[in-house]
């Protein structure tokens, strides 16, 4: 094996600019992970922030790009022995993924599942995991119940409309135009609102006479954090994910109180070896059954090599995509 990778590094942070390539070390695999020489990353809306400085990685991660890959086993740390030399897999890692090689906890891979491509099961970790564990376990979505997702063309949106829809839901979303609203209703949406033309909270009460949704799964925040709760029914709940217009809004918190809600949120990436593993074999557990019978799969709206990084960012920041956002990092 060479010694020598290649890997994208930002540097103190900034513009897309400020991505490059560099000559680094391969990692070395330590006790409980393995080594993985990677064929894709994906690329997702934490890598933005972290390369802008607004997500620095935990103190323990590593502190360049990439959370989930696809790609070969190629080394074991010692006590390893649910892996081989050879497999093929996906993998939530704790950063650095857009490389040639990367190290993660062996617990963190799983199977690439039967009939998908390398590029299909590196849009999986990082997305399919934020949806399995804030939708479902969470946020506690159950079939029959009515579910709302904001961004519902992103890679996550569309994950969530899939799922969600699989396992029984009547599925809202709001989206920024007619596109991208057809493209969720083909993914099993079953209401799309153009937040550009609606009031998303009102076209949800008119559709659920005056009920409410009973989940909303939400990355927007600002001013959707009020109209998210007014579109609440009873006993509902609000998992947050993200604030891509802000966290700190001027509201009335009476409606949590009145109509019995729970308003929560988690992150994934600073959760522990040992939580993310659990939630790698219930999601290996729950999906990849429907994975591999051609169900509730990845949408990849565009592929970029890994010396087209700055390309990949920007387009991830223009929000122009429908799905995921890859880089094909094996020549």
């Amino acid at each position: 094996m060479d010694k020598k990778m290649k890997r994208v590094e930002h540097g103190a942070g900034g513009d897309v600019e400020v991505l490059h390539l560099v000559d680094a070390d391969i990692p070395v695999a330590g006790a409980g992970e393995v080594l993985i020489k990677v064929a894709y990353a994906g690329v997702n809306r934490p890598d933005v922030l972290q390369r802008k400085g607004l997500y620095p990685p935990p103190k323990d991660a590593s502190p360049y790009l990439g959370l989930e890959v696809s790609g070969e086993v190629v080394a074991l740390g010692e006590g390893v022995s649910q892996w081989k030399v050879g497999d093929k897999v996906c993998a939530l890692v704790p950063g650095a993924g857009y490389a040639e090689y990367c190290v993660t906890d062996a617990r963190h891979c799983m199977p690439v599942p039967a009939g998908l491509s390398m590029l299909q099961a590196a849009a999986l970790p990082e997305t399919y995991l934020t949806v399995w564990t804030n939708v479902f376990e969470r946020g506690g979505l159950k079939a029959g119940e009515t579910f709302l997702v904001h961004g519902g063309s992103s890679g996550i949106g569309l994950t969530a409309i899939q799922l969600a829809k699989a396992f029984g839901a009547r599925v809202f979303t709001t989206v920024g135009n007619a596109e991208k609203a057809e493209v969720c209703r083909a993914q099993g949406a079953d209401i799309a609102i153009n937040y550009r033309d609606e009031d998303f909270s009102q076209v949800v009460q008119q559709h659920t006479d005056g009920q409410g949704v009973e989940l909303i799964l939400d990355m927007v925040g600002g001013d959707y954090i009020t109209k998210n709760v007014a579109s609440l029914a009873l006993e509902g709940r609000l998992v947050q994910i993200a604030f891509l217009q802000g966290s700190r809004v001027d509201m009335d918190l009476m409606p949590i109180m009145l109509k019995r809600l729970t308003v929560t949120g988690s992150t994934l990436r600073a959760r522990s070896n040992e939580q993310k593993a659990t939630l790698v074999n219930n999601l290996v557990n729950a999906v990849w059954p429907l994975l591999e019978a051609g169900k509730c799969l990845p949408v990849i709206h565009a592929e970029y090599t890994l010396s087209e990084v700055q390309a990949a960012h920007r387009l991830m920041e223009s929000s122009q995509h429908i799905g995921k956002i890859m880089m094909k990092v094996e020549e």
